[in-house]
């Protein structure tokens, strides 16, 4: 009797200092160098992105962290190793949830992480979008005269696409209007921003990033965006609602997300250092420069927008015919 009152009180004492440990490693967060996992090459665009926010929260912290390139498949590769990682906080996932959490089951045929449930989504980040543009030295300057062109041309107009996002948003805007232009698939921007400023092909749907600087050196132009409305960060180019494309709202979303089960205390220190930081003069700053809108969140507006979005990508895989790999 002795002994299991020993072994009883044994017991408390250890799952006691167990909680203690438990406690004083969420307080002192981050005991351990912090990896931000990039699912982009270094020194892209969306890698400097990802580098920017690692550094700030480096600053908000306290602590180490350090980004961690793990490319390919296109993002699965990064996306199925947060997934599997240790949930004590030290690898979190700043990346487009738009792509890799809600388009993911239609751009995929087999997913062997739960884009919902493998994951602690904590908030968003910021979003940008894709932009339809025009030579500029073609004669069209608005959305209502590339479709007069487009229905002149019947099958023989063509699109340039690169990215299921570029494809969804030429697929939707040809079915508004019932056109037959023709997609011509590119597997590099090299080629595909050559054909169009040369006039090879009639538009092209494409990464506001990538065209900035030939939109603003006037080698482009653009007509509207893949989102309803304009942008902040890209005021003088008009929303697809207003351009004449109804229906149309494709937002690259981007957010943090750590893997399930990471300590719920821990995650909303991310979460509201992660929202401190998009509300700093220069983030917003660094956001317009690169075609991006601040988009603050938490755990449940960030869950909400990924349900919604989920069944968004599946209208518009339906629409643009998009193949799973």
């Amino acid at each position: 009797m002795l002994h299991r009152r020993n072994f009883v009180l044994g017991a408390a004492v250890a799952g006691a200092v167990s909680a203690r440990g438990r406690e004083a490693s969420a307080a002192d967060y981050p005991n351990g160098v912090i990896h931000a996992i990039a699912m982009f090459a270094p020194g892209s665009g969306a890698d400097v992105k990802i580098r920017f926010y690692a550094n700030k929260l480096a600053l908000k912290c306290g602590g180490s962290v350090v980004v961690e390139n793990r490319t390919g498949a296109m993002g699965y590769i990064a996306t199925q190793y947060v997934a599997r990682a240790k949930p004590d906080g030290l690898t979190i996932f700043i990346a487009p949830g738009s792509s890799m959490f809600a388009a993911a089951p239609v751009l995929f045929k087999t997913l062997e992480f739960d884009p919902i449930n493998d994951f602690e989504h904590l908030t968003t980040l910021n979003y940008s979008t894709f932009v339809l543009c025009v030579s500029s030295e073609s004669p069209i300057k608005s959305i209502p005269e590339l479709t007069t062109l487009l229905k002149q041309k019947g099958a023989s107009g063509t699109y340039a696409s690169i990215a299921p996002p570029s494809v969804a948003f030429g697929e939707t805007y040809k079915s508004r209007f019932d056109l037959q232009t023709v997609e011509v698939k590119y597997k590099d921007q090299g080629p595909l921003i050559a054909d169009v400023v040369n006039g090879v092909v009639d538009f092209m749907c494409i990464d506001i990033i990538s065209v900035a600087g030939l939109i603003k050196a006037g080698q482009l132009r653009p007509l509207c965006v893949a989102t309803a409305e304009r942008l902040k960060s890209i005021p003088d180019i008009p929303g697809a609602r207003e351009a004449g494309i109804p229906g149309l709202d494709i937002k690259n979303w981007w957010s943090v997300s750590v893997p399930a089960k990471t300590p719920r205390d821990i995650c909303d220190k991310l979460e509201t250092w992660f929202n401190d930081i998009n509300a700093e003069p220069d983030t917003v700053k660094f956001l317009y420069d690169n075609g991006s809108d601040p988009m603050p969140g938490n755990a449940a507006s960030v869950k909400a927008l990924l349900l919604e979005d989920t069944k968004n990508w599946r209208e518009y895989a339906r629409i643009a015919h998009i193949e799973p790999v």
